[in-house]
């Protein structure tokens, strides 16, 4: 009885260790997904070069606060749908914004 958990804490369920990524955001045109591009590198088996490998994955963003050219940190979670296994966990650092051209300047 003195050895129990108390709080907060006792009452969270155990979860298990989840694979997070950190990637950038290609695509933001759904509703609350975005595409993130996973980029790796990899050793090639034969030939022994470092080869550059990437992998597009379909996020959930619940808040819709992710922009094409963010780096984000992924997370993997249930199955939200056919495709979607993976949530947004943060914006690590937001696109540079290019200021828009006035159209009277040429």
């Amino acid at each position: 009885m003195g050895s129990e958990p108390q709080g907060i804490l006792a009452e969270r369920p155990k979860e298990g260790k989840r694979q997070e990524k950190i990637g950038v955001v290609t695509s933001n045109k759904m509703q609350k997904s975005v595409v993130v591009t996973v980029g790796t590198q990899v050793r090639h088996p034969l030939y022994k070069r470092v080869v550059r490998r990437s992998k597009n994955f379909l996020v959930h963003d619940e808040k819709g606060e992710c922009k094409v050219g963010d780096t984000v940190r992924i997370r993997e979670t249930r199955p939200l749908s056919r495709r979607k296994r993976w949530r947004v966990v943060q914006v690590i650092a937001k696109a540079a914004q290019l200021a828009p051209v006035p159209e009277g300047t040429t």
